[in-house]
């Protein structure tokens, strides 16, 4: 996972990957989306968000159940998500370590130039693209057989449009599907 830059001692402003800059108290942890002065939307992800974000509550409990992690976190996270979105989009994500902003109630920061939901199609792509790579290894035909048919049908647009439908929270008392 890269690592992610600290902002200057006036912590104020993050350079956007477009080139603009945003204030830092105006990214909220409810914020998804910043609309930007370039006239782009850019997708905002802290490391408080859950994965559930992006994928069912099942999955995210595979995924911190199966995926080893080797660094601070002790399973799974949105930080890992979006360190694989960096590998794979490196000109097209922000980062910020903003730990020692106390007062923003998040830690790590990332921006990116698509808006919130090819973000959300990016990250539903390379979860696929890892759990196929998993499958690969498995020892067991008919699983990959039955899984790379289930890939072969499986439609991200239309998976992230119904998820986005069905996340769509009205209160706070609202959970995860």
């Amino acid at each position: 996972m890269a690592e992610p830059r600290v902002p200057g001692s006036e912590g104020a402003d993050i350079e956007l990957p477009c080139g603009e800059t945003v204030a830092l108290h105006d990214l909220d942890m409810g914020l998804r989306e910043y609309d930007c002065a370039c006239g782009g939307a850019h997708a905002v992800v802290m490391d408080v968000h859950p994965l559930g974000r992006f994928v069912p509550e099942f999955l995210v409990e595979v995924l911190t159940e199966t995926v080893e992690t080797a660094d601070e976190f002790p399973e799974f996270t949105t930080a890992h998500v979006m360190g694989i979105v960096m590998e794979e989009f490196p000109e097209d994500v922000v980062s910020e370590d903003l730990s020692d902003q106390g007062e923003v109630g998040y830690s790590l920061l990332w921006l990116t130039d698509f808006d919130a939901r090819r973000l959300h199609e990016v990250v539903v792509e390379l979860v696929v693209e890892l759990m196929d790579h998993a499958v690969s290894h498995a020892d067991d035909e008919a699983a990959t057989a039955q899984f790379e048919e289930w890939l072969h049908e499986f439609d991200v647009s239309a998976f992230v449009d119904q998820y986005r439908e069905e996340r769509e929270f009205e209160t706070e008392h609202d959970s995860a599907v």
